[in-house]
């Protein structure tokens, strides 16, 4: 009796054509691509895996190499196809001598359909099967033997003969799962004969030698011939056609295996679908031991081992091609995660911040890593801290480190606060290379000729000129419709290739980032090369560069192109705004700032995850982290989750920048302020003596002073006030020092609550990690439940002189703004450009509500003196300069740097922080 398969392979097909249906009703451009790689001539399996592509609805692509590529040939085109995030199975047509385990096992097991590498084989083994890919070859065999032949495999003696490698290990699996008693023999075994007469069923796994007897195998034996190459679904020359009890042709097997592989790549695309879909976290949290006294931040961060950073962001949902690790603890996260999670709603939104500090700060990272610590280690909720970078400037100045505190901080701290993974020195880059152009482009056409000018912007290169892409697009934006440059008239030549900057207009600064007092003010050009064209200039310290605030607010690659090109850098003589895209260095400042729009992936003390991206200065800039690495977390966090970002100074600052400028150039609406507090503070405000850095406390703040913490509450209660004119609650986290008494925290959560504060909760993340914070969590999550009700302060329509007034009036509680001549110049020039639409970044400073630092509490009835007005077109808003800010810091006379040093021996940084 002979039989003839039909049914088998059609079911396949179709059952795997339904399913793909069902995938793409959901994801319509979903179409799973299988590759294959062939090196040889015989293209027989090529077709038939073409047709049931095509019939299924899959895509297929052949890399056709030739018959004697060698390993290296086939390994690298493997390796290729392993990171095309297109291409979701791969399949071998390669000859038998190349199937080494090298080659094999250099596939990516979640792409390898055929089931060879040794990852799906032992998983098959172990029992595993629906998490790996079984052999198609060895799955047709089991199928046509039971449900073609109707064969009961239970108790059968089954004999694999010739067979090898996966294939036979794969049969051999299956079989002994079916319940038979299973052996392999080679066609030169001596025991071969005695073998062939005692099975029920043989196995042909390859080609049977001429020289064995078809008498050997007894009449009524179920023989089923699959000798092919089993991988490429080659067939071999196979047996003559023999008529025992049931024989299975070579032909048959051949094609139910390429059904059974085109099952193998819906399965494939529907694992990668899952993927691609946001799921729970299975965060591995790390346990703290806290120790007391609390030892010294860089102790406790030696003290734990941060996760892998590749094993971090498998837990929280980043797929192995979204991340680049740098080292074994931090990672750059690609943009491609937004679109691939684009359709996942995001979770809630928290920001931190804080009432009028000190100079020694009141903790905001630190209650930043406690919130986010008690959410995931604690309570079992996904959260994402999201930071700043610290600038070099402060690390090796006044304040130490910025990772947080105590058991609350992000480690590795020395990688945190070190360089990280260089995005400071990108924007230092960046910044100097247009400072570079615009001193440049001034002696260029100071000491040249229009015609010379513009043959050396347009030069001949192997006898052709041409406009590059930037300079096509400064002829559009002046109106000349022309591409080809021999066609410029004299006129258009010198309107195009003349800016004619007005140098005393020039408002971009070279930067660097370290306190360097001795470059406020600098003469640049004095060398005899500059033919006497010399400036009055200065330095800047890099994260107040507009570089730094573009990165911080930009949302896309194209955007952040975008917004580098609209940077105003000086007006030229006709008083119009010369930008980066007129200089034609956009191009340039995109390539250096490529890897700088990633954010970095670190982890807390209790292994959650954290995104360090950006460092705006809080004074000139906004001071806020990036919207990118906001949107992210928001992403992977999922509905339920939480992602706590932090603003920096006090609320009146940091917090107002945040909501007016921050959300409104991302679009996203925030749950819940978190309001820092600490007694020491309080106290401050209170009436008690100067907190200067490096100086020790006076005894009021280290003794209980009931009274001083309650005339200081004012401030608190002018924070929370500041909070709800944008509509969002409030909870204060007030930061608990061991000196603070339980008198006083109690009275300050009492007056913040009768303030208007949703909740006031004293937190000690401090000394026991997220486990003194889960009150604070609690209450942040009761607060985020409730309905948002958030506003922006003011209209960004509004003249830019009332907007400054509102916010003055508002938030600081000035009677009035007083600006100067230069001031009111500057927002008339600005709003004749077309920049009055832009929202206001006050620079000012950080130790007041008003412009004057030794003015604590809640100032009164004082007028706000605006004494310039600068632009930053390309971040996208105007920053007044309130009072005298300096926007280069300088070293005190004891610098951090005196107790910062490498043990050479270990390379462990000592004395940071």
């Amino acid at each position: 009796m002979q039989w003839r398969l039909a049914p088998p392979r059609r079911e396949v097909i179709q059952n795997s054509k339904e399913v793909l249906s069902l995938l793409q009703e959901k994801n319509p451009a979903f179409k799973p691509v299988l590759a294959m790689i062939q090196a040889g001539d015989d293209n027989l399996m090529q077709e038939i895996n073409q047709n049931l592509s095509e019939e299924t609805g899959l895509n297929i692509t052949h890399i056709c190499l030739p018959p004697d590529s060698s390993e290296a040939e086939i390994i690298d085109e493997i390796l290729k196809i392993n990171e095309d995030t297109r291409i979701h199975g791969l399949a071998l047509q390669i000859s038998e001598n190349l199937f080494s385990n090298k080659v094999l096992n250099a596939l990516k097991p979640e792409k390898d359909v055929d089931g060879v590498t040794d990852i799906n084989l032992g998983k098959l083994v172990r029992g595993d099967a629906h998490e790996c890919f079984v052999s198609p070859v060895a799955k047709a065999v089991i199928e046509l033997l039971e449900k073609s032949v109707g064969v009961n495999l239970d108790g059968k003696k089954i004999l694999v003969v010739g067979a090898h490698g996966s294939l036979e290990a794969a049969l051999q699996c299956l079989f002994q799962r079916k319940g038979s008693m299973t052996m392999s023999s080679q066609w030169k075994t001596p025991q071969l004969q005695r073998k062939l007469h005692e099975a029920d069923i043989v196995v042909l796994g390859s080609p049977k030698p001429e020289e064995i007897p078809l008498t050997w195998i007894q009449p009524g034996t179920t023989v089923l011939n699959c000798s092919h190459d089993f991988l490429s679904g080659k067939v071999g020359c196979g047996s003559p056609r023999i008529h025992f009890g049931g024989l299975i042709e070579e032909d048959d097997v051949s094609l139910l295996a390429a059904a059974l592989r085109i099952q193998n790549m819906v399965s494939s695309g529907r694992r990668w679908l899952r993927e691609q879909q946001h799921r729970r976290w299975r965060l591995h949290c790390l346990k703290l031991q806290p120790l007391s006294p609390v030892p010294s931040d860089i102790e406790i961060s030696r003290g734990q081992t941060p996760k892998a950073v590749d094993v971090l962001a498998k837990e929280i949902g980043l797929l192995a091609d979204e991340i680049e690790i740098y080292g074994k603890s931090k990672a750059k996260v690609r943009l491609s995660v937004l679109e691939r999670l684009k359709n996942q709603a995001d979770g809630k939104y928290v920001l931190v911040a804080g009432i009028t500090p000190t100079p020694l700060g009141e903790g905001k990272s630190t209650v930043t890593i406690g919130l986010v610590q008690a959410l995931t280690a604690h309570l079992n909720v996904n959260s994402f801290a999201c930071l700043r970078q610290p600038s070099q400037g402060p690390t090796f100045g006044v304040k130490g480190g910025a990772a947080g505190g105590g058991y609350a901080q992000v480690i590795p701290m020395e990688e945190f606060n070190l360089h990280l993974t260089g995005d400071i020195h990108a924007i230092t880059a960046a910044n100097n290379l247009l400072a570079a152009a615009i001193d440049t482009r001034i002696l260029h056409e100071n000491t040249q000729t229009d015609k010379a000018l513009y043959n050396r912007l347009v030069p001949l290169v192997n006898g052709v000129r041409e406009f590059s892409e930037i300079q096509l697009a400064r002829l559009k934006k002046l109106g000349i419709n022309k591409t080809d440059p021999s066609t410029l008239t004299e006129e258009e030549v010198s309107k195009f290739a003349r800016l004619d900057i007005n140098p005393s207009t020039i408002t971009w600064q070279r930067v660097l980032d370290t306190n360097d007092r001795f470059l406020r003010k600098i003469t640049i050009g004095q060398g005899n090369t500059e033919k006497g064209y010399s400036r009055q200039a200065q330095f800047d310290i890099t994260v107040a560069s507009e570089i730094m605030a573009v990165l911080a607010l930009t949302d896309s690659l194209a955007d952040m192109k975008a917004r580098l090109g609209r940077m105003v850098v000086a007006s030229d003589k006709s008083g119009q705004p010369v930008t980066a895209d007129d200089l034609g260095v956009t191009g340039a400042l995109t390539v250096l700032m490529k890897d700088a729009i990633k954010p970095n992936l670190m982890q807390t003390l209790e292994g959650t995850p954290v995104f360090v991206h950006a460092g705006p200065f809080a004074n000139i800039a906004h001071g806020n982290s990036s919207v990118l690495a906001d949107k992210i977390a928001l992403k992977l966090v999922g509905e339920e989750g939480f992602v706590v970002t932090e603003a920096g100074f006090g609320a009146d600052i940091g917090m107002e920048k945040f909501f007016n400028i921050k959300c409104r150039a991302s679009g996203l609406v925030p749950n819940v302020v978190v309001l820092v507090a600490t007694v020491r503070a309080l106290k401050m405000h209170g009436g008690g003596p100067s907190v200067t850095a490096g100086v020790p406390l006076k005894k009021e703040y280290t003794e209980e002073n009931v009274q001083l913490v309650a005339d200081g509450c004012c401030n608190l209660q002018k924070q929370i006030q500041i909070a709800q004119l944008f509509g969002v609650p409030v909870v204060v986290a007030l930061n608990v020092f061991k000196t603070d008494t339980r008198a006083e925290v109690d009275l300050v959560c009492e007056l913040a609550k009768r303030a208007g504060a949703f909740d006031a909760v004293p937190c000690y993340h401090w000394s026991v990690g997220g486990k003194g914070s889960v009150d604070l969590a609690r209450a942040v999550r009761e607060a985020a439940s409730k309905r948002s009700r958030f506003q922006f302060l003011y209209d960004v329509q509004l003249p830019v002189v009332d907007k400054i007034r509102t916010i003055a009036q508002a938030v600081y509680g000035a009677k009035d703004i007083e600006l100067s001549p230069e001031a009111q110049a500057k927002i008339d020039r600005y709003t004749q450009q077309g920049f009055g639409n832009l929202p206001i970044c006050m620079a000012k400073t950080h130790l007041s509500l008003s412009h004057q630092p030794d003015k604590k509490g809640v100032p009164r009835d004082f007028i706000l003196p605006i004494s310039d007005v600068r632009a930053s077109i390309g971040a996208g808003f105007i920053y007044p300069l309130v009072g005298t800010m300096s926007t280069m810091p300088g070293l005190p006379t004891r610098p951090c740097f005196y107790d910062i040093d490498l043990d050479t021996k270990t390379e462990q940084v000592k004395g940071l922080f």
